[in-house]
């Protein structure tokens, strides 16, 4: 069967999984476009995330810090730009930011800060040319989550992995795209969730253990599960939380 993945996000579970053929989307252009760097250059993209490494430590805290901004400021720009140029800068700023975030805001601008590690992994040629493999098996597209009930077939496995819905309100993040994600879109999602079940794909959702999830895929197969997380702004918010798992089979 076909993977597919209309949220791909970081992609774990399709690098985790492996599978000869698979169909990935994703709102966010940015993201897609290194993917596809990082599939069709992985040796341009990594001589030029090297360069950024070197530079990221050629000096103390303070360098590092104004180094990031400048390339912050560098990738906001808007133009033209080599793909292998877009996906180092991509890669540099998730390793280098607070807390590896991706965010941007109504301009679509990325403004997460500086991140102060002692020795962030930059450039990992290793398992930049093995995600690279395991790209060449896959479609990519720039894409709505939407946009799957025309492309998706009868047996396709599809794993849905959605902006989760806030445990509170104090826990709403502003924002993985600049279209942002609210119970409107959770409710669509939960419509073509329905259509494909309809159409014969074999279905797989995440997202929080909260009432409005559960009333949401009731009528389906729900397993609690607790998953790891260890991006929080708060130190004592990170570590096992519930999720929820809905399955159509």
């Amino acid at each position: 069967m076909r993977h597919v993945e209309p949220f791909v996000g970081g992609g774990a579970f399709f690098f985790a999984r492996q599978p000869p053929r698979a169909l990935l989307a994703d709102v966010n252009e940015a993201l897609v476009r290194t993917y596809e760097a990082i599939r069709d250059d992985v040796d341009r993209v990594i001589a030029a995330l090297g360069v950024l490494a070197e530079a990221h430590r050629a000096g103390g805290d303070d360098e590092a810090k104004a180094h990031f901004y400048r390339q912050r400021d560098r990738y906001n720009e808007k133009g033209p730009r080599a793909p292998a140029e877009h996906a180092a800068l991509f890669i540099y700023l998730n390793k280098t930011c607070f807390n590896g975030l991706h965010r941007v805001n109504r301009r679509g601008a990325f403004n997460v800060p500086f991140g102060r590690y002692a020795n962030p992994t930059i450039c990992d040629a290793r398992t930049l040319r093995a995600a690279s493999r395991a790209l060449r098996r896959a479609t990519l597209r720039t894409q709505p989550f939407e946009a799957l009930v025309a492309a998706a077939r009868p047996g396709d496995f599809v794993y849905f992995d959605p902006p989760y819905e806030p445990v509170s309100e104090t826990a709403r993040f502003t924002s993985y795209a600049r279209q942002g994600f609210d119970r409107d879109d959770q409710k669509t999602l939960r419509d073509v969730f329905a259509e494909l079940d309809r159409r014969g794909c074999k279905l797989m959702l995440s997202n929080s253990d909260v009432p409005f999830i559960r009333d949401l895929y009731g009528r389906w197969r729900i397993d609690t599960v607790a998953a790891a997380r260890a991006i929080n702004c708060d130190a004592r918010g990170r570590g096992k939380v519930s999720e929820v798992v809905v399955r159509n089979y």
